[in-house]
């Protein structure tokens, strides 16, 4: 079972995601949170699989509970799923830096809803090709120059190669193609990097990738 925690400040917003959720065999919510503070005792008490996460909320934020959460060592599996009201919230760059695993609009299809809980669980991000290049277009803006890229240098070739390819937004099935090999093997490369790299998920390589200066503005397009 998937298990999942509810952190949002509107009632009805989380008895909608409750609804849905729990109508699923391989999806149960555990808890559900009404602020930050809420959300952050619940999840180190209960260890979910997912935490959909709202950021705007009262007491503690979603950003900074997201940040205690990711940054506590004991909550190493605890994927984070930022829900906001508009797909170009200004707060989605900041989400992924603290550590979410990617977000969500809060008026989302119910089927997508769904696949994103499944789709964390499994490591992937829900970053669109699009929003991985907005959030690259931020960095080239906000960030200063690239960090040293000591850690980079435990990665091969191909490994550098596929996480580049992940940096401009391509998934699985895309590199696979770029690169002449069957998905699965370009999955294994973005799971060993990942490991690699102490990187939690795929966003987290997109962050990485760009901060090593492996992912550079000009490829943008």
């Amino acid at each position: 079972m998937i298990r999942v925690l509810l952190a949002d400040d509107q009632s009805l917003v989380r008895a909608g995601f409750r609804a849905l959720l729990d109508a699923q065999p391989d999806i149960e919510v555990v808890a559900e949170a009404a602020d930050g503070e809420e959300a952050v005792r619940s999840i180190r008490e209960l260890r979910p699989d997912v935490v959909l996460m709202d950021i705007r909320m009262p007491l503690l934020d979603g950003l900074t509970a997201t940040r205690r959460i990711t940054g506590d060592p004991g909550l190493p599996d605890v994927r984070v799923v930022m829900l906001t009201t508009f797909e170009l919230d200004e707060y989605v760059f900041e989400a992924i830096r603290s550590g979410a695993s990617g977000f969500l609009v809060k008026d989302t299809e119910p089927e997508e809803l769904l696949r994103a809980v499944r789709a964390v669980v499994d490591g992937d991000a829900l970053l669109s090709p699009g929003v991985t290049r907005r959030l690259i277009a931020e960095f080239a803006v906000r960030s200063k120059e690239p960090a040293a890229a000591g850690e980079m240098a435990r990665l091969t070739e191909r490994e550098r190669e596929v996480m580049a390819l992940v940096g401009i937004g391509l998934s699985n099935e895309e590199i696979a193609r770029r690169l002449v090999v069957s998905p699965l093997t370009a999955k294994t490369h973005v799971s060993r990097t990942m490991v690699k790299l102490g990187a939690r998920d795929r966003a987290q390589l997109v962050v990485l990738a760009y901060e090593s200066g492996l992912v550079r503005p000009g490829w943008l397009g």
